[in-house]
């Protein structure tokens, strides 16, 4: 189900995106904004470029525009991880190479991969850098979408 919203809608958009990400104005009334629903999962379509999708009510951007423009913070995983994250596995602590400072938990993330820092999924951060630093183990990013989903494919 496809449902074009009107600017007042983007509106709410926008202070959003800004309660989230520090956006200003990032829907323009000139642009075409249409929320998509379908299996289950509910995207937000900017002048016909999937950009964001919803979780638990909040926007989160897809691989897609952060591959246009990334702003998240990283966490970089070895390359034996890859292959479990891209199949939707959650990020567990000792596949991780990299912690970028300032994140908080529930931060939405980026994961990339150490050799070519290519973006490979967005998850939520379970911990703060401080505590998956001080982790060794166990799950600390949760996967919320990868290179191949359903999202990935839209």
């Amino acid at each position: 189900m496809r449902k074009q919203l009107k600017f007042k809608k983007a509106k709410e958009l926008n202070n959003i995106l800004f309660e989230l990400y520090g956006f200003e104005s990032y829907i323009t009334k000139k642009d075409k904004i249409e929320i998509v629903e379908e299996e289950g999962t509910k995207t937000l379509v900017l002048n016909d470029f999937p950009s964001f999708f919803f979780h638990e009510e909040k926007l989160v951007p897809m691989l897609k525009l952060l591959y246009k423009k990334n702003f998240l913070k990283k966490i970089t995983i070895d390359m034996g991880a890859i292959k479990f994250v891209c199949n939707g596995a959650d990020v567990m602590r000792p596949g991780i190479t990299n912690i970028e400072d300032g994140i908080k938990a529930n931060d939405f993330i980026t994961i990339i991969d150490e050799t070519h820092g290519k973006f490979l999924s967005v998850g939520i951060a379970l911990l703060s850098t401080d505590g998956m630093r001080s982790q060794t183990g166990g799950k600390v990013i949760k996967n919320l979408h990868f290179i191949g989903d359903k999202l990935w494919s839209m």
